[in-house]
This record gives C-alpha cells, sequence and structure tokens, in this order.
C-alpha cells in the first residue's frame, strides 16, 4: 500500500546504444553537469561497496536548488538506486531507481522512478514538485540520449583546459576577488554590467555583459557553487552562439610561494554555427581555437587583476 501523500511516477526513454554503457553514463556523476541540462555541480564521496554519498546542484523551474543523496551502485544489475539524504524545501523526501534494460545488443530501454512527499503534504508544494519532476526527468533522459548516441560526435567537439597563476598572496584574498562577482564591473575591464543573486549562500546566480575585442557585448548567465576558501565550479546556461556547454571551476590552492590560482573550462561546440560566425571555410580545430583563446584571455585577465588585488593586501 502507498503511504498517504507519497507521490510515485515513472519516466522512460529508448537510447540506441548498449544497456551496459548507458549504465556507466549513469554512474559517473562528475560528468552529469555536462549531459544533464539541469545539474550545475555534483561532487561524491564513496561510504563502503557499492555505496556512496552525493552532493547534487541543480536548478528546479528556474530556481537554483541543493541537496544530498545516497546512492547505492549494481552494475550487473544495471540498477542505481538512490535516496536524498538532506532535501530542500518544498520537498519533505525523494528517491528513486535507476534502471537500464537491454534491448538488443545495441539498444536500451532507461526507467527513471521517483517517490516523494511534500512538507507537510502540501497540495500546492506537491504540485510544485510534481512539475520539477516531471521537467527534469524528460530533460535528464532526453539529455542522457542525446549524449550516449552522439558520443563520438561530441568527442571531436568536447575538450579542457586550465590556466594557472601564481599569486604572492592568500588563498582568501583570491577567493574573495572571484567570489565577489558583483563589482567585477569596477574591477574587471571586459566586464560592462553584473548581476548577481545569492538567495541561498554559497549558491549563486551570476548574469553578465561582457566586452569582446570589437566592442561588441556578450550576454552570458551562470549558475556558481561556492566553496571557501578553496573552490568555485560553474556552469553556464546562456551560452556563445559557438557553444552548447561550458562548465568549470576556479580552484585556489596555497603552496610555499603563496596560492596556485586555476580556472579550468570544459566546452562543446556548436558546430551547426561554426560556418556562421567564423565562415564557410573554418574547421572544428579553428573553432576550437578561436573559442579557447577568447575564454583563455578572459579567465586570465580576471585572474591578473586577482593576483594584483591579493598581493596588494599581503
Amino acid at each position: 500500500m502507498p503511504q498517504p501523500g507519497l507521490r510515485e511516477v515513472e519516466h522512460e526513454i529508448t537510447i540506441s546504444a548498449p544497456a551496459a554503457a548507458v549504465y556507466r553514463l549513469i554512474a559517473e556523476v562528475t560528468n552529469w553537469p555536462r549531459i544533464f541540462p539541469p545539474t550545475i555541480y555534483v561532487d561524491h564521496t564513496p561510504t563502503g561497496a557499492g555505496e556512496e554519498r552525493i552532493r547534487i546542484w541543480a536548478t528546479a523551474n528556474g530556481e537554483a536548488k541543493n541537496w544530498t543523496s545516497r546512492r547505492t551502485l549494481d552494475p550487473e544489475g544495471l540498477r542505481i538506486t538512490f535516496r536524498q539524504e538532506v532535501t530542500a524545501p518544498p520537498i519533505a523526501a525523494m528517491g528513486g531507481t535507476w534502471i537500464i534494460e537491454p534491448l538488443g545488443q545495441d539498444g536500451s530501454r532507461v526507467r527513471l522512478l521517483h517517490d516523494y512527499r511534500a512538507v507537510d503534504d502540501d497540495a500546492d508544494s506537491l504540485a510544485w514538485i510534481d512539475e520539477a519532476v516531471d521537467r527534469n526527468s524528460k530533460s535528464e533522459l532526453a539529455a542522457l540520449k542525446t549524449n550516449v548516441e552522439l558520443a563520438h560526435a561530441a568527442e571531436e567537439l568536447t575538450f579542457s583546459f586550465e590556466d594557472t597563476v601564481q599569486i604572492n598572496g592568500s588563498a582568501k584574498d583570491v577567493y574573495d576577488f572571484v567570489n565577489e562577482a558583483d563589482r567585477w564591473e569596477e574591477r574587471l575591464p571586459h566586464v560592462a554590467s553584473v548581476r548577481l543573486v545569492e538567495d541561498t549562500p554559497g549558491l549563486q546566480e551570476l548574469e553578465m555583459d561582457t566586452r569582446a575585442k570589437d566592442g561588441s557585448l556578450h550576454t552570458t548567465k551562470s549558475y556558481r557553487v561556492t566553496f571557501p576558501h578553496q573552490k568555485i565550479a560553474y556552469k553556464q546556461t546562456t551560452l556563445p552562439a559557438l557553444m552548447t556547454l561550458h562548465t568549470g571551476y576556479w580552484t585556489f590552492t596555497e603552496n610555499e610561494g603563496g596560492v596556485a590560482a586555476s580556472s579550468q573550462h570544459t566546452i562543446t561546440l556548436n558546430a551547426a554555427n561554426i560556418a556562421r560566425v567564423l565562415g564557410e571555410q573554418a574547421t572544428v580545430e579553428d573553432a576550437r581555437e578561436y573559442v579557447r583563446t577568447a575564454v583563455s584571455n578572459n579567465s586570465r585577465a580576471t585572474l591578473g587583476h586577482a593576483k594584483a588585488y591579493a598581493e596588494s593586501r599581503a
């Protein structure tokens, strides 16, 4: 018998890929920001054989939320069960199961089951959760299908890189400079305007207009997760024309010379826009170099100003 107030729902999708490959992709949670549009950042800690605790930051109905879950991995049964350990209101309880079923050698059915309750079994809250679960489940499954089926193509279009600057200062001061993005308009020449919202401490919504070398303005929007004074992870949700994905993180590692400040990026190119933006003769490699140069220049400029700020306070 279902518990009073407990909702149970199921979503599914068929994927043209082997079930074992689909299972591995779901099991590797550190890749979720690249796979699932709502996911901003995930970290995980093993807690035993086949058991782990994961912390997830994601958007739900346009709002940024975070929660902690426990997962049990069953690679032989191709099942992953999960249960939120720390929920975010209006959710009182949330859990479910990923089930991957083989459909021949090269196909699979993915079933995503959820069960949940609202705080105080409130009807309006339950309706909000219904909408969020339905929206996110459909988005996650569609993104999973796209990511698996286009894995080979995405391999050429996805790349990562990192810039590091050594700073003779403290990790706190460098972290503060990057964390205080609401002051970037006055601190960074390439930033024209900034809108920063942090309703939940450590979870930021950042929208800004940046100037390109030709003087044009480009608007980007990101969600950021902060870990004082060590790391700031982010995912862009409003992207330039040449990108379909941009995730990354800033890290601040103290050493004998002060602090190594790094900016890491993972980017997937939008192949459909390469010719329109860079010309008919442009290749994927041309687009990769163009995007890497532009993103790296902005990161290194920010790190340079952070260096000046931290060293002036040392």
